[in-house]
């Protein structure tokens, strides 16, 4: 009888904590529904949707999740802490070149999908992160959560 209690505490536990850890993650459904939402931004005010991805406002920063954008020269335009920065030459951390193959995938029009290793903020160790990528105007862009 203790030990039946014991298991249905433990099963209990662990789906409560299954579910507090998932809610503090974006999911791919909301990764892609940011990213047509950053879209409609840019063909709205580019330079003001720019802006606002980099800073995180206008609803453009949701726990890990956040638009980025690089430019024709594959220089970061938006990006919280690295607007300058190549995007072009990014490689994730296993050497993957993910920023050549966001380049290669974003097409005008259409959302791709690109793969790659990436720690979760506040963490040192990969795992897999998956980016919806898009082309709008000049602008490659892309929102990214973990799998």
């Amino acid at each position: 009888m203790k030990r039946t209690m014991l298991v249905t505490l433990v099963t209990l536990l662990l789906s409560v904590a299954s579910f507090v850890v998932a809610g503090d993650f974006g999911t791919a459904d909301e990764a892609k529904a940011m990213l047509e939402k950053a879209v409609a931004a840019i063909k709205a005010d580019k330079a003001g949707a720019l802006a606002q991805f980099t800073k995180g406002e206008g609803g453009f920063k949701d726990r890990d999740l956040y638009p980025f954008c690089g430019g024709p020269d594959g220089n970061f335009t938006a990006h919280p802490t690295l607007v300058g920065k190549s995007l072009k030459d990014l490689k994730d951390k296993a050497g993957k070149a993910l920023g050549e193959d966001i380049y290669a995938t974003a097409k005008d029009g259409n959302i791709g999908e690109v793969s790659y290793m990436w720690p979760r903020p506040g963490t040192t160790e990969p795992v897999q992160k998956i980016s919806f990528v898009t082309k709008v105007d000049d602008q490659v862009c892309a929102v990214g959560y973990y799998k």
